[in-house]
């Protein structure tokens, strides 16, 4: 029998396996001390005590069965599929469905766990999430590719040019709307960062993730998928969305628009929100219905992409705080940095003390946009002194943009203008749904 058959176990539980002739994959029961339990045998962390078992029971749940020198193993089926497991060969495609491209970047959608340690690990390929969830063939023609396999916070602004081509890529070969499968740490930048490299779309750009892997009972990845797929091939929108779970139990995902969502929960499935706006879409009962019934763009199918890809990393979110050291300013000034993007509290204030190293970097040709630290509401800088004072050294205020979307966007606006009005033209112009005209109450 090859090691790997039974990778992970030693000791009394390895032995009893090598006595029934087990391996990995086949359906076992384990007698003890007068009770038995059947399941599917799994890998195991070789980190844990030693002469255990692991089995996935029927309702998906994986248990630990301790094994000593009176418990008995048999094998009751061999090379059992475990619940969940995806099919050998792909469902076949049916040729009158749109195509829908998805382009693997990695993260949890598309992650293992690693039975040595427990951790969670980037998949091969995209195709395997495909194969694991074979219902979108009755959604659409699925065309799966991989980009990267990063995890989100190594997702960094170039991995967005790059993003950016690749959708447009698709879009010009006729897919009728892209899947971006992504972490979802880092999700928020990456869907603001296509938002504003992606002008004039003709279809749906959907980013999508999970907070489960796909190989858990309580995973996400397989609702979230379908709806992504749903949403790229018949919403009548043409913008970047985000397609996450609404709730935390399997009800409905909500396509949020990509400049406006932010991921609010470390864990939960319904982590995602959308704020100050409305989002996009609903996905539930294999229905899509719009939750927006004006202001987006809508899906135009004789439509051409313009790829607008470049990004200059060098701005700063700087986040202020009580006992905020000023000299952070300056050390982005210094380091020839092109703009800052403050998260000030409240209206869009920060301490007197930063006022001169603000006016140095202005002076300094820096764009210095401020954004606030609440979720809800806008920066208002007419309301307070200090507000009004930060306006006259030149620090402009962003209204209600989220500080992770104003700094995407003012890289991106660097990436394409290199005068410093310009760029405070572009940051004030709405072009994806940053800004909003009212805010929700």
């Amino acid at each position: 029998m090859e090691k790997e058959e039974i990778s992970g176990y030693r000791h009394q539980a390895l032995d009893a396996l090598r006595k029934a002739g087990a391996r990995v994959g086949d359906k076992v029961k384990v007698e003890r001390e007068g009770e038995a339990v059947e399941g599917i045998l799994m890998p195991r962390t070789q980190l844990g005590d030693p002469n255990y078992l692991v089995l996935k029971l029927a309702s998906g749940y994986n248990i630990g069965v301790k094994v000593n020198g009176r418990a008995k193993v048999e094998v009751v089926e061999s090379k059992a599929r475990p619940p969940g497991a995806p099919p050998f060969a792909p469902p076949e495609e049916k040729p009158d469905l749109p195509l829908v491209e998805v382009i693997g970047t990695g993260g949890t959608i598309v992650s293992r766990v690693e039975y040595r340690t427990g951790a969670v690990y980037p998949a091969l390929s995209t195709e395997d999430l495909y194969r694991a969830v074979p219902e979108i063939s009755s959604i659409a023609r699925v065309r799966a590719r991989v980009l990267f396999s990063l995890l989100s916070e190594n997702v960094y602004p170039p991995h967005w040019e790059k993003m950016a081509e690749a959708v447009a890529e698709a879009l010009e070969e006729g897919a009728a709307g892209v899947i971006v499968a992504h972490g979802t740490d880092t999700m928020g930048y990456t869907a603001a960062a296509l938002s504003f490299a992606l002008q004039d779309l003709p279809a749906p750009v959907i980013l999508v993730g999970s907070q489960r892997s796909s190989d858990r009972p309580s995973s996400d990845a397989a609702l979230n998928l379908m709806a992504a797929v749903r949403a790229a091939a018949y919403g009548p929108f043409a913008e970047v969305g985000v397609a996450m779970h609404e709730w935390v139990s399997d009800e409905a995902v909500v396509i949020h628009r990509g400049t406006k969502v932010r991921k609010c929960h470390t864990s939960r499935r319904d982590a995602f929100k959308t704020v100050n706006a409305s989002p996009l879409a609903r996905v539930s009962d294999g229905k899509l219905t719009m939750l927006a019934s004006e202001g987006f763009r809508p899906r135009n199918p004789t439509g051409k992409v313009r790829v607008k890809p470049r990004f200059d990393p060098k701005v700063a979110l700087v986040k202020f705080h009580p006992g905020f050291n000023p000299e952070v300013i300056d050390w982005y000034v210094d380091r020839k940095y092109r703009g800052i993007i403050l998260e000030g509290t409240g209206l869009g204030h920060v301490a007197r003390l930063c006022y001169s190293h603000l006016r140095r970097a202005l002076d300094e040709g820096l764009f210095v946009g401020m954004t606030s630290q609440c979720l809800w509401g806008e920066v208002r800088m007419t309301v307070y002194e200090v507000g009004r004072e930060l306006s006259a050294l030149g620090v402009v205020p962003l209204g209600d943009m989220l500080p992770e979307t104003a700094l995407v966007k003012a890289m991106w606006a660097f990436g394409q203008v290199s005068e410093k009005e310009e760029v405070q033209r572009l940051m004030l112009t709405n072009l994806a749904g940053e800004l909003s005209s009212r805010i929700l109450l």
